[in-house]
């Protein structure tokens, strides 16, 4: 598994949605389990959410109920739906391997939600 590319941040007011998504290569993505982490302003990176090679899924309190990560592992990307976000939501978001690789940190994609 190479670099991670993530996508689709932005800004959005309380209570909007947006999909984040990740693009990796390597040829054994689809046997990863795969996961989005967020890191907010003077704050740790913290999970968020991961999806197993068979599509199991796990999520941070926080958001459960109102986000939903998903993978395609044709196109080796990963997904993050998020709905009904909340300024607390604000963070930059990453994608990794879960536990995380440190050699597969990318950029990011900043998500920013007003009030």
């Amino acid at each position: 598994q190479g670099r991670l590319v993530e996508s689709g941040g932005g800004l959005v007011q309380t209570g909007g949605s947006l999909r984040l998504s990740c693009v990796g290569s390597g040829d054994y993505f689809s046997r990863l389990t795969m996961a989005w982490y967020r890191q907010a302003p003077g704050k740790e990176r913290v999970l968020v959410a991961h999806i197993n090679h068979v599509a199991a899924t796990n999520y941070a309190d926080s958001v459960r109920g109102r986000f939903t990560i998903s993978r395609d592992n044709a196109n080796k990307a990963v997904y993050l739906q998020m709905n009904s976000l909340k300024p607390d939501d604000t963070a930059t978001y990453y994608c990794n391997t879960w536990p995380y690789n440190r050699q597969y940190w990318g950029q990011g994609t900043q998500v920013t939600v007003s009030s």
